[in-house]
């Protein structure tokens, strides 16, 4: 929810005629009413507290679902020691849900072992690559608007589900995105969407609706606000949980709703008004985290002034309350967007400025430990959030996906600022990854991802500029976000192209620059609109090549193109220039490649792209490397580059490791470790420049199935630039 700390946002005075009949109305419940005070939050929840199913004959709607849609699964499509404890569970739950003597007890623990079973599947393949395009309004598999905001995705089974709150603003906005749409955050429902490749997304069910009950008479369509929510699984309870903020008679708070399968339709569980520890009632912004060992947190903030970052255990014996919160961090500036992510056995704690759902940097607090609850950094900013602002979104929510090659994040963020012209669809979904110590945020508006094996790789119709339809800073500025001054005059305007909201404009002899970090090799097409007096683009490559698009004079808008455009890998710099003093204006700056990838020669693992780890930066500001980049490793003992080689059988290998040492302090040793032993040592002799790349080879022995090759330094001045491994056969 986002509520600034000082003001009565437009929602709540929108909603106060309906609010007063409700907050006339008795309170949820006794104990709610005492929990408005956190002195006696404790008692109440005691006293309230329902503790392990009762046992006895239950009805449960969601076990003869489950089966029902789990015998829809073929045994071709698994691996036959993944089917097997699949097969056995479902057989069971199968027999569970035709008993009808089965207690609360049976049915939970059935559910608990297919669903666990089913979460073991492995693909007998190694999956497809499907498409993600951001920065347009998403459909479902029939067509149908996907209306799902500030919600979460979360696994259950071998299915990924995605809830979030319908508003009456989605629509408004989806319907004419050229102006805004202040205060209409009206609650209509919460649907639900099931997918297995987190691409294509088929409706399932509306778990709630204004029409759901939840308690003494009222209803959701009688709360002020709905929103910020997620979903976990109960094993004590088999219940499927939903936490979401409401206001509510007069109160805020955390609002549990439960169903009996993912897609059921939930009923009323309880309203919890007030989580120990936390300074106020009901919660800044929050997200449900489901840990490895399947255990359920709440992730917020306090509601006023969202200074203070907690992780909330869910009641284990039924979750339906959040027990006293732990305070992991703190800003008195205040945050908004609190979620959480697990990487590499880290937890990472993002949340956004709070400035009114406006898009911002995402910043990260990272756990020194295992621990959850335990100890974190102070804040930092996520690296790649810097240039567009998180690709103009605040943090919504996370989604880790663990594949068979690699572990990927995707940053879910949420683009709906009050529904107010912020640019093209509500959900971007961006990849995380890890490469060096931290991990990094990649905006691209399209990318492809396989979810089976955690792979992903850019789009061919990605936008390699930032922040290219000026939309990220929100306000009138100076100076615009992702873009560098070259003198003049230089700012955004109101009035873009196609009913946009801003537009760059240069002028007395002005202008502008942007370097795009990394692009791969090929021909590129630049393309804008522009109107407004004379002016130029010119883009850079990384060898110093330029080609210009010159932009006529024009009292309208118009489209610009350059095609044709050869670009080695590297970086790339975009400049717009005014001509003069009069001032051009420019829109939707477009750079894509038009020519295809050539693919990477077999058994080649890149320094930049995961699971390969860096332990220093991926830089690409030295031309001639392989891909996207190369690792820049720290200068310090230990600071290795690591690869993973997966190996059909155990057997002899040659490696093949391209480098570049320009430094003039000659070689750099380091050892070879193959699978946490140590193979040899290797010199990286000077190749004269840090553009002059050379391979060394070695011969190693490699396990069948996953290995590690790390290059450790033993000396201070650090490894070499590593731009790739080569992984083939001994030679005779």
């Amino acid at each position: 929810m986002k509520q600034r700390s000082r003001v009565v946002s437009t929602y709540w005075k929108l909603a106060a005629a309906t609010l007063l009949s409700v907050a006339l109305a008795a309170p949820l419940s006794a104990s709610t009413a005492a929990a408005e005070t956190p002195a006696t939050q404790t008692q109440a929840t005691k006293l309230q507290d329902q503790g392990p199913a009762a046992a006895g004959p239950v009805v449960d709607r969601g076990l003869e679902y489950l089966v029902s849609d789990y015998r829809t699964r073929t045994p071709t499509k698994y691996t036959t020691g993944s089917w097997k404890p699949f097969a056995k569970a479902l057989t069971a739950a199968a027999e569970v849900a035709g008993d009808t003597s089965a207690t609360t007890s049976d049915v939970a623990d059935a559910k608990t072992a297919l669903m666990s079973a089913a979460a073991g599947l492995k693909a007998a393949d190694e999956g497809t690559f499907q498409t993600i395009t951001n920065n347009t309004f998403w459909n479902d598999t029939s067509g149908n608007p996907i209306y799902s905001q500030g919600g979460g995705v979360f696994r259950f089974g071998d299915t990924y589900y995605w809830y979030g709150v319908h508003y009456t603003g989605a629509e408004l906005y989806r319907a004419n995105p050229t102006r805004k749409y202040d205060g209409n955050v009206s609650f209509v429902s919460i649907p639900v969407y099931s997918s297995k490749d987190l691409v294509n997304w088929k409706f399932e069910n509306r778990v709630a609706t204004r029409s759901t009950k939840i308690n003494n008479g009222a209803t959701l369509g009688q709360a002020g606000w709905v929103g910020r929510l997620g979903v976990s699984y109960n094993e004590n309870t088999g219940k499927y949980v939903l936490a979401t903020q409401a206001y509510v008679g007069g109160g805020h708070g955390v609002l549990f709703l439960q169903g009996d399968s993912p897609t059921d339709t939930f009923d009323y569980g309880y309203f919890q008004t007030q989580i120990t520890n936390s300074p106020t009632t009901g919660t800044g912004d929050q997200t449900v985290f489901t840990d490895d060992n399947g255990k359920d947190y709440l992730i917020f903030s306090n509601r006023e002034g969202r200074s203070r970052a907690f992780v909330s255990k869910l009641r284990e014996s039924d979750s339906l309350r959040a027990e006293p919160g732990v305070q992991i961090g703190q800003n008195s500036s205040g945050r908004e967007g609190n979620a959480m992510f697990k990487l590499d056995g880290k937890y990472y704690h993002a949340a956004s400025d709070l400035h009114g759902w406006n898009s911002s940097v995402a910043h990260v607090l990272e756990s020194t430990s295992g621990n959850i609850q335990g100890s974190y950094t102070g804040e930092y900013t996520l690296a790649g959030t810097e240039m567009d602002y998180s690709h103009v979104t605040q943090t919504g929510f996370f989604v880790t996906v663990k594949g068979t090659k690699q572990n990927t994040v995707i940053f879910a963020g949420d683009r709906w600022a009050d529904f107010a012209w912020n640019g093209l669809g509500y959900n971007q979904w961006m990849p995380v990854t890890k490469t060096g110590a931290r991990p990094r945020f990649h905006s691209v508006s399209q990318w492809q991802f396989n979810a089976t094996t955690g792979e992903w790789r850019v789009g061919p119709a990605n936008n390699y500029i930032l922040n290219p339809d000026i939309q990220a800073d929100r306000v009138i500025v100076s100076s615009v976000r992702g873009w560098r001054n070259l003198g003049g005059s230089v700012t955004n305007v109101n009035g873009g192209v196609n009913g946009s909201r801003f537009a760059l404009q240069v002028s007395n002899s002005g202008g502008v620059e942007q370097r795009v970090e990394t692009v791969p090799a090929g021909t590129y097409t630049l393309s804008l609109h522009a109107r407004g007096s004379a002016g130029q683009v010119v883009i850079t490559g990384a060898n110093g090549s330029q080609r210009t698009l010159g932009i006529p004079s024009s009292s309208g808008w118009t489209k610009r193109e350059l095609t044709g455009i050869e670009l080695p890998g590297g970086a790339a710099t975009v400049t717009v220039r005014a001509s003069g003093s009069g001032g051009v204006t420019v829109d939707q700056l477009s750079l894509v490649k038009t020519s295809a990838d050539t693919p990477a020669p077999p058994g080649r693992y890149e320094a930049e792209t995961a699971p390969a780890q860096c332990r220093g930066t991926i830089d690409s500001n030295q031309a001639g490397y392989s891909g996207t980049g190369f690792c820049n490793g720290d200068s310090a003992v230990g600071a290795f580059a690591e690869f993973t080689v997966n190996s059909a059988t155990a057997r002899t290998a040659t490696l093949g490791i391209r480098f570049a040492n320009g430094a003039t302090t000659g070689a750099r040793p380091a050892n070879l470790v193959v699978n946490g032993a140590t193979a040899g040592a290797l010199s990286f002799e000077s190749t004269g420049a840090w553009t002059a790349w050379t391979t060394k080879t070695v011969t190693v022995s490699l396990n069948a199935g996953s290995n590690t090759i790390r290059l450790d330094p033993t000396t201070a001045t650090g490894l070499p630039n590593v731009d790739y491994l080569d992984v083939g056969a001994a030679a005779g």
